[in-house]
């Protein structure tokens, strides 16, 4: 629980005269920020207001529901609403907006809550369904953190209430708790560290019935959660000193982090015996991580952050892919053009099941690029191998509020070698020239049709069992001969 909330006071007054200008009777939106555990405290950074949906209609709306007492009168403003009237809210367009929203932040950045610009009277007659929208945004945007903020913008009277809004799945008009509020100066104080993450990591596949991750995007997700684990235990050196738990930093510019990662122990991969497997996923690339912290905070919580924001990264590209394929039913070309040819394009490159493949494939990630926001912090946005950097000017404006950048050179795309994943057949590992040898036999049983056809294919593995009987026979003769000479 939040015990104070600090607002960023040019970012908050800059919405507050945006709204009061615009006439507008109700807005909902997005609260951009960050929990700190260790000061109990929120700071807010932004408001971001969620766009119209798809129909063009806004995400929230007065209602009236008592049309029996007739239209109100006009010399009713919005200043002045009625008492019944309360706030419908479109749920699931909002929770659409946090997930799209939270994609685009980096680490120590998160989606913490939801804000409302409504009159007093209807924001009382409202609380289930902003808690319950607030939920959604909860569920669209995870935080580790078991309560999320509802500040309310009242035109009538002017002011600002923040309250912690629980999570419980029993929502009533007690899940709502006033917290302390004010405004400051945030984003100033904000301590920026950055990381450049490399990392290549293999997992082997699995015959069929000996696990249970069988699709390419499962097995790429169990890779991912490995990862966490390993990253968990990682030591970090910032500007070249290892961290220290309590120390902070009041140094200006940006610090370098470097993760040291622990010698892997294959504690965090299923067991499983030589013969179970069939191939090898190789998933290497990467990362660039950002992470913003308050100088009060200590220095281990921008390692957290980081750690963090590694992870949900890699988990966003995997979700782009396979909404791409949800979406476009496997057929979009920057994710299809990318495959290997050797694949079939029936069926989307997350959905194979890695187990059944004959040849190898590979498919780079998504890469990720960075825009300035606010006071000198980033966002990101993640662009596919044949878009450009245009894109993220679109997606700035449409989700985040915020004016396009104007110089593409501000952009930065520091990621040289993008996350990709690849894999290989066993036999490809162990005899390279296997594959084309299975497929040729594949190939004459379909021509052939059944086992008559098979029947007279010779075997390349009998071939080799004579092979190296014939050369260990020549061996022992040879040695036999040399032992006679010699005696």
């Amino acid at each position: 629980m939040a015990k104070a909330v600090v607002g960023e006071e040019t970012r908050l007054k800059s919405a507050e005269d945006r709204l009061s200008q615009s006439a507008l009777p109700s807005e909902v939106g997005l609260l951009i920020g960050k929990f700190s555990s260790a000061l109990g405290r929120a700071f807010l950074f932004d408001l971001i207001p969620t766009p119209p949906n798809d129909s063009g209609e806004p995400a929230c709306a007065l209602t009236e529901p008592d049309k029996r007492k007739g239209p109100k009168s006009k010399s009713k403003s919005k200043s002045e609403p009625a008492d019944s009237s309360s706030l419908f809210v479109d749920k699931d367009w909002v929770a659409e907006h946090a997930r799209q929203v939270s994609r685009m932040l980096v680490g120590g950045m998160k989606v913490v809550g939801l804000y409302v610009w409504v009159g007093d009277a209807a924001f009382k007659n409202s609380t289930i369904t902003l808690c319950q929208t607030v939920k959604g945004v909860a569920d669209a945007a995870p935080v580790d953190w078991d309560e999320r903020l509802l500040l309310h913008i009242c035109y009538s009277p002017r002011r600002w209430n923040c309250r912690n809004c629980s999570l419980s799945s029993n929502i009533t008009s007690g899940s709502l708790r006033p917290c302390d509020f004010k405004m400051g100066k945030v984003l100033t104080s904000l301590q920026t560290f950055k990381c450049m993450h490399n990392f290549n990591l293999r997992l082997p596949i699995l015959r069929d019935g000996a696990s249970k991750f069988q699709t390419m995007s499962d097995v790429l997700r169990r890779v991912i959660s490995i990862h966490a684990k390993e990253l968990a235990a990682a030591k970090a050196l910032i500007d070249g000193k290892l961290v220290v738990e309590s120390e902070s930093y009041l140094s200006d510019g940006v610090h370098e982090v470097e993760l040291l990662l622990p010698f892997l122990n294959n504690s965090s991969i299923e067991a499983c015996s030589q013969g179970d497997v069939v191939g090898i996923l190789s998933f290497s690339g990467s990362i660039c991580s950002f992470a913003y912290l308050n100088s009060k905070e200590p220095i281990s919580q921008a390692v957290t952050d980081i750690k963090g924001d590694i992870i949900t990264s890699l988990q966003s590209r995997l979700d782009i892919i396979c909404d791409e394929v949800d979406v476009d039913s496997g057929n979009n070309p920057d994710v299809g053009s990318q495959v290997s040819n050797e694949i079939s394009a029936e069926k989307p490159v997350p959905q194979l099941v890695l187990h059944l493949l004959r040849k190898g494939c590979s498919l780079p990630f998504p890469k990720r690029v960075f825009a300035p926001w606010l006071a000198g912090v980033y966002v990101c946005d993640y662009l596919q191998p044949s878009e450009t950097v245009e894109v993220i000017k679109d997606h700035c404006m449409e989700l985040l509020s915020m004016k396009a950048p104007t110089d593409v050179s501000t952009i930065l795309e520091p990621e040289k070698e993008v996350p990709s994943f690849e894999t290989k057949s066993f036999w490809d590992v162990a005899v390279p020239s296997y594959s084309e040898i299975h497929l040729m036999e594949d190939k004459s049983k379909l021509d052939g049709g059944g086992e008559s056809s098979s029947s007279k294919t010779v075997k390349p593995g009998h071939i080799n069992v004579v092979a190296a009987g014939l050369i260990l026979l020549l061996s022992m003769l040879v040695g036999f001969v040399l032992f006679v000479l010699k005696g």
